[in-house]
């Protein structure tokens, strides 16, 4: 989901400004990616559809939008007839709605796939199934990443490994990001493409549905403070789905396609980690970005190969840095 205006909380002020460039940037980066490839990213930017289902749900999403007007975003509030306009197979009794339409989406295994290609043309050497054994850090600098028992020698080392960043061996204590994983179910059922169910991603109560072109539907996600724990349980997707079914009674007909879990890279703040890692010149972090990773993917781009190739650290990039919790003392 490309949702920097709609999934905005409380207390994400601060991360407002890297999201809305990043969403800004998604067209073009889209473009460049499928030109690169050769293959679709499946962006779609038709806006995203919170509702309300129960008049407990309202007072949320009455407050939520005041939030989020308050910060000046283009939000449009929607009564519960004007929400099912949009969406007819909606929930009858759907309260209220609001309305993104500067949200979107892409489809993230498409765009995972047009950027292996997209390397792979450009020269790039790509180990995959392959553990990262070490980076390799020598009198404060970095020298290289260890890699089946081969050191690969780089001036410059990006550690992008999502919530696998901190526990990678031969960081130095500083330099290691506080990274840890948050647990996601999520799972997927089958729409009919010439009548989906939804063409619109829709927020709703405890839930999040997303709209695929080829009819997949997909309904996300737990949040879960679980380690590595990755199995599904009978209570993670059972919420799933009687929350999906409470917004979208249709679903109930629908075969599921898969179900899976995944790992969040959360920080401490919920916010990525971006720039110059301390005691190990070299080092550049690119980890922490908790549920943003697909929405920040251009922006972060952009700045960390603006550092890493000029060594200059955009104000974007510094506001993020990992001194941040050295100053706030955690």
């Amino acid at each position: 989901m490309l949702a920097a205006a709609i999934e905005t909380e409380p207390g994400e002020q601060p991360l407002l400004d890297l999201t809305l460039e990043s969403q800004r940037r998604w067209p073009g980066f889209a473009a460049e990616l499928e030109a690169a490839s050769g293959l679709s990213v499946g962006l779609r930017t038709d806006g995203t559809l919170q509702v309300a289902l129960t008049r407990d749900d309202l007072e949320l999403l009455r407050s939520s939008y005041e939030f989020q007007k308050g910060l000046g975003l283009n939000i449009a509030w929607l009564t519960g007839t004007q929400a099912r306009e949009m969406e007819p197979y909606l929930n009858p009794r759907a309260a209220a709605g609001v309305h993104s339409p500067g949200d979107g989406q892409v489809d993230n295994r498409a765009a995972a796939a047009a950027l292996r290609l997209a390397l792979l043309k450009a020269g790039g050497e790509l180990h995959e199934y392959t553990e990262v054994e070490a980076i390799e850090v020598e009198g404060g600098r970095v020298r290289g990443v260890q890699v089946a028992e081969r050191l690969h020698p780089a001036d410059v080392v990006v550690l992008a490994a999502g919530a696998w960043s901190r526990g990678i061996p031969g960081l130095p204590i500083a330099a290691q990001p506080p990274v840890r994983p948050v647990k996601g179910q999520m799972l997927s059922v089958a729409m009919d493409p010439g009548d989906p169910l939804l063409r619109h991603v829709v927020w709703a109560p405890k839930c999040y549905l997303v709209p695929r072109r080829d009819g997949t539907l997909i309904v996300g996600a737990t949040t879960e403070e679980k380690g590595w724990d990755d199995r599904l349980t009978a209570g993670g997707v059972l919420a799933l789905l009687e929350a999906a079914w409470r917004a979208l009674p249709g679903i109930e007909e629908r075969p599921i396609q898969e179900m899976w879990t995944g790992f969040r890279p959360g920080s401490r703040d919920d916010a990525p980690i971006l720039g110059l890692a301390p005691e190990a010149d070299g080092l550049v972090l690119a980890t922490g970005h908790h549920r943003n990773g697909i929405l920040l993917a251009p922006v972060t781009a952009d700045l960390i190969a603006e550092l890493v190739l000029t060594g200059r650290a955009d104000p974007l990039v510094e506001r993020f840095g990992i001194g941040r919790f050295a100053r706030a003392g955690a």
